[in-house]
C-alpha cells in the first residue's frame, strides 16, 4: 500500500490501482496508516477523517504540494524531507525564496543544450548492421516491429539461437517485447542480449551486459516448462515467473536485483540467495557476496513508469542517477554536499534547470555552472 500511496502523490498511479487505494482507506485503522505515512514522509500532519473519496485525497495532495515548498533538513543525519515530490507531481519549480535567504547570484549557464531524456535505442541484428530506433522512426523487419517508442519479436519458437543487441545510450530509454511475451524496461545506459526467437521447451536466458533493466517475464507454465534467467557478469538470475528489477551498471561495485513478485533466486558463483517480494540482493562484484535487505519497491521501479523516487539518497548518487537520464556529467567544487541526503521523487520529464534550482534552494550547494554538457557544482 506504501507503493501505492506514493504512486498517487507522483501521479503515476492508475484507475485500477487507484480503486484498490479507495478500498484500502474504508478501513479507519488504514486512514490512520496514511495519515503516519504522510506525516513521516512529506513532514504534513493533518486529520484523515474523510480521505475515502477521490476529491479528500485530492486535497491530501494539494496540501503537500502547498505546504512543502519549504524543504526541511533534518540535520542529525541531513537528510531532506521528501517533499520533492511537489515538484514531481507538477514540474512546478520552486523560484520562491527556501529558508526565508535570497539567492544572490543567478546560475551561470554557459550553453542550455541539456534535453530531457527520451524513447530511443541502437539495435544491433544478427548479421552485424545497427539500426537507429527512436520516436517517430518505424521499423519493421522479419521477425519483429517497432514504432520508435518500443520494440516487440514474434512469437514463435526457434530451432535454433539468433541473437540480437538493443542498447540504450544516456539520455535514451526503451521498451522491449521479448518472442515469448516477456516485457522489459531498459533503463539509460544499459545493454540487453536476447534471442530473436527460444527453443521450445529449453531454458529462455538473456544477458543483460550493463544497465538497469526491469523484467516482467511469462511463466514457464505457458513456455513448455522453460525457466527464464538473467545472465550478468557477475551473477545469474533464475525465475519462473515474476516480476523483476536488476541495476548493474559498470561503473558502480554492486549490483542490486529487487523483486516485485514472484519468486528468483539470484547466484553469484560461491553464493546462491532466494528473494521473496520486496526484497532486494546487494551483491559485491568484487567479493562475490550477497546481502539481502528488505525494501520498498516503488524506490526501486519506479523509473520506468516515468519517476525517479530516491529514499535516503546522497546527493552525489542522485546526480549520477541524472547522468544518465539528461546525458551530462557532474564535477562537485562543494565536496561537502556529494554526502548530504535527501528523500523525495523526482518526474523524469522535468528540465533538468528546475532540478539544479530546487537544489541550489536548499543551500547545500552556492551555485552551478553549466559548460556544454558539464554541470559544476559550487
Amino acid at each position: 500500500m506504501k507503493n501505492l500511496i506514493v504512486k498517487y502523490l507522483t501521479d503515476t498511479i492508475s484507475k485500477e490501482e487507484l480503486e484498490i487505494l479507495l478500498d484500502w482507506l474504508e478501513k479507519d485503522k488504514n486512514k490512520k496508516k496514511f495519515e503516519k505515512f504522510v506525516r513521516e514522509n512529506y513532514n504534513i500532519n493533518m486529520l484523515c477523517n474523510d480521505i475515502d473519496e477521490v476529491g479528500s485525497l485530492e486535497r491530501v495532495k494539494q496540501v503537500i504540494s502547498d505546504q512543502n515548498k519549504v524543504f526541511k533538513i533534518k540535520r542529525w543525519y541531513y537528510v531532506a524531507a521528501a517533499v520533492l515530490v511537489g515538484v514531481m507531481m507538477s514540474g512546478y519549480l520552486f523560484k520562491n525564496v527556501l529558508f526565508d535567504n535570497e539567492l544572490d547570484e543567478s546560475p551561470i549557464i554557459s550553453s542550455s543544450n541539456i534535453k530531457i531524456g527520451s524513447d530511443r535505442a541502437i539495435l544491433t541484428l544478427e548479421t552485424g548492421e545497427t539500426i537507429q530506433l527512436e520516436e517517430g522512426v518505424a521499423f519493421n523487419a522479419k521477425n519483429a516491429s517497432s514504432d520508435g517508442k518500443q520494440i516487440a519479436y514474434n512469437k514463435n519458437a526457434s530451432e535454433e539461437l539468433v541473437y540480437n543487441i538493443l542498447t540504450i545510450p544516456r539520455g535514451g530509454q526503451f521498451f522491449i517485447k521479448l518472442s515469448d511475451g516477456t516485457q522489459v524496461w531498459l533503463n539509460s545506459d544499459s545493454k540487453l542480449r536476447y534471442p530473436v526467437k527460444f527453443i521450445e521447451g529449453k531454458s529462455r536466458e538473456v544477458e543483460l551486459l550493463y544497465g538497469e533493466a526491469y523484467f516482467d517475464v511469462t511463466p514457464s507454465s505457458e513456455n513448455k516448462g522453460a525457466r527464464f534467467k538473467v545472465i550478468n557478469r557477475s551473477q545469474e538470475v533464475e525465475v519462473l515467473g515474476t516480476e523483476f528489477n536488476i541495476k548493474a551498471y559498470n561503473d558502480e561495485s554492486n549490483i542490486y536485483t529487487t523483486l516485485v513478485e514472484g519468486k528468483v533466486e539470484v547466484s553469484s558463483g560461491l553464493q546462491k540467495q532466494n528473494l521473496l517480494p520486496n526484497q532486494q540482493a546487494n551483491l559485491n562484484v568484487e567479493r562475490k557476496t550477497i546481502e539481502v535487505q528488505q525494501v520498498l519497491t516503488y524506490n526501486e521501479v519506479s523509473w520506468k513508469d516515468g519517476v525517479f523516487s530516491f529514499e535516503g539518497k546522497s546527493l552525489k548518487e542522485i546526480t549520477k542517477v541524472m547522468s544518465r537520464w539528461y546525458d551530462v556529467d557532474f564535477v562537485f567544487e562543494n565536496q561537502l554536499a556529494e554526502g548530504k541526503r535527501f528523500n523525495g521523487a523526482l518526474k523524469k520529464n522535468v528540465k533538468i534547470d528546475e532540478i539544479l534550482e530546487i537544489i541550489r534552494g536548499f543551500g547545500i550547494i552556492e551555485n552551478y555552472e553549466v559548460i556544454n554538457k558539464t554541470i559544476v557544482l559550487k
